[in-house]
């Protein structure tokens, strides 16, 4: 009654009157939608959540939308990610598909969200975490229907999903193909594939609508080939690498030379996050005493070393091979420069480690080289930062120096183990004796000499080994003066240098482990 009445009262009584609309209407062809797919002035959407109630699944999984259409993913805890492949390889990525990178969050609803728009051919997709694809959390949009006598189907890319080998695999950056926003605001990227800390809701909101990132001191670090949690990836700036291109076997000796990269790491890690975690305000013991740029650097730094360990694991994991067992340590955390000198050297010890490991394994485990060099360049970061914070220059070398395995595990079993309860093949029975620099002879601010002190054995002459960058190795003869014994310093080396004792001189970097008396140890000998 009040639409006639309304009607009445407004409609014109000639022209284009409300009568003349219906007779227009009768008479009108078939009506249509928009030409691409969308309301108009408007967009269509729909919604699919991720991993929802803890499942792994995407809900819906099998979608039908037009062209143009916005399909909009909203993720739930735990860590998902949405990544496009092909029917044929569901659990990799589809070369220049959408990528969401991983979204870590433990609220819900997490505010985040990942736009992807419906093309003309069907798109298949799956979540990377784990084994997340193979346990059937794929999805399509415009695939076949099981009743349609031909074309490819959800039934038959999930049944292949599950039959695929893991791991799965995700590109290294992200987001990718998509818009990603973050409670509103849009994401351009992120170095890695995982979506930062600084950027993901892992804790809720407060009244004021501002997040506050959990304390160091309240974290665990995750064991040896245990799962990272989000936090780590977040401080690292980035994750384990996406794509090893394995081989179909590993030899013995990378799984030796593996196996000892975890061992220095794992030392340099609890040796950074206890030192981090005394520095981080308010309650550190060693609160105040750097700025907060400073400190957080720090924290980078450990978290890089969760990251490098992880990836040693993985790769250990991956063929079936034994991480070492848990070792106790003995870390040298009296002061600052305590500190400070014990990061210098294992950090050092692991860069040269990691560059004869790599040498040594060039030929019959290339796939391994490149995910170990790639973290030189991260730990010679380290390096120049604590130059400068120990009033070095930054870049004390232009190259970092190399040192033989045997040597850096000699170094750090004798100067950091306490106990470990598994043997790495390859090493020496036990740690050589140490080598101490008891003095040095300055000449115009350049070290020309030092004074050592050892228990090393063996007759004859001895000599000091001198490994520098570029590959350097000299040789000077250790002398003898009262109770002390004393030998020069190579001319114009500076920086950071490694020295061994030997009973031999002239001869390769790998025929030191040979002729070992004493050693190794890190000596400053000037600035450049």
């Amino acid at each position: 009654m009040l639409l006639t009445t309304l009607t009445a009262s407004h409609s014109p009584a000639e022209g284009n009157t409300f009568e003349k609309f219906v007779e227009l209407a009768k008479n009108a062809p078939t009506s249509t939608s928009p030409a691409d797919g969308l309301p108009v002035n408007g967009v269509r959407r729909t919604q699919v959540e991720v991993g929802k109630d803890g499942k792994l699944i995407f809900e819906p999984n099998n979608i039908l939308e037009p062209k143009n259409t916005v399909v909009r993913f909203n993720f739930n805890p735990k860590n998902h990610s949405v990544v496009q492949s092909t029917f044929d390889e569901p659990c990799k990525p589809l070369n220049g598909g959408f990528s969401s990178g991983f979204i870590p969050t433990t609220v819900s609803p997490s505010g985040v969200e990942f736009d992807i728009i419906v093309q003309d051919k069907p798109i298949w997709f799956y979540c990377a975490q784990g084994n997340h694809c193979q346990s059937g959390m794929v999805g399509s949009i415009n695939a076949y229907v099981a009743s349609q006598s031909t074309g490819n189907t959800l039934e038959a890319f999930t049944a292949k999903a599950k039959a695929a080998t893991p791991p799965s695999v995700i590109p290294p950056l992200a987001p990718r193909g998509g818009t990603l926003t973050v409670n509103g605001k849009t994401i351009a990227g992120f170095n890695g594939n995982v979506l930062p800390g600084s950027l993901q809701p892992s804790v809720a909101p407060s009244a004021s609508g501002t997040q506050t990132a959990p304390p160091a001191a309240s974290q665990t670090l995750p064991p040896p080939g245990g799962e990272i949690p989000p936090y780590y990836y977040d401080k690292a700036g980035g994750g384990k690498p996406t794509h090893w291109g394995w081989a179909s076997n590993m030899s013995s000796d990378a799984t030796a030379h593996l196996q000892l990269h975890q061992l220095i790491e794992d030392v340099l890690l609890h040796l950074l996050w206890d030192f981090y975690v005394k520095l981080e305000p308010p309650s550190g013991s060693l609160a105040g005493v750097y700025p907060k740029a400073i400190v957080n650097t720090i924290g980078a730094w450990a978290a890089q070393s969760v990251i490098h360990r992880g990836t040693t694991a993985e790769c250990l994991n991956h063929y079936q091979r034994p991480l070492l067992g848990s070792c106790t340590y003995r870390l040298p955390t009296m002061t600052v420069d305590d500190y400070l000198t014990a990061i210098a050297k294992l950090n050092l010890v692991q860069i040269g480690a990691v560059i004869d490991i790599s040498a040594k394994l060039a030929q019959q485990d290339p796939f391994i080289v490149p995910v170990l060099l790639t973290q030189v360049g991260a730990k010679s970061r380290v390096g120049a930062v604590v130059n400068m914070m120990q009033n070095h220059m930054a870049a004390a070398a232009p190259r970092e120096v190399a040192i033989p395995a045997q040597l850096a595990w000699s170094f750090v079993m004798r100067g950091f183990v306490d106990s470990c309860p598994d043997k790495i093949a390859g090493m020496p029975e036990k740690p050589w004796p140490a080598v101490e620099v008891t003095g040095k002879k300055d000449d115009g601010g350049k070290t020309v000499a030092v004074n050592l002190k050892y228990e090393g054995s063996g007759s004859g002459t001895h000599f000091v080994a001198w490994m520098g960058p570029y590959g350097q190795l000299e040789f000077t003869p250790v002398t003898t003066e009262g109770d002390g014994r004393t030998a020069a310093v190579p001319a114009s080396w500076y920086g950071y240098v490694w020295i061994a004792v030997v009973s031999k001189n002239g001869i390769k970097l790998d025929e030191l482990k040979d002729n070992m008396v004493a050693g190794p140890e890190m000596v400053w000998v000037r600035e450049p």
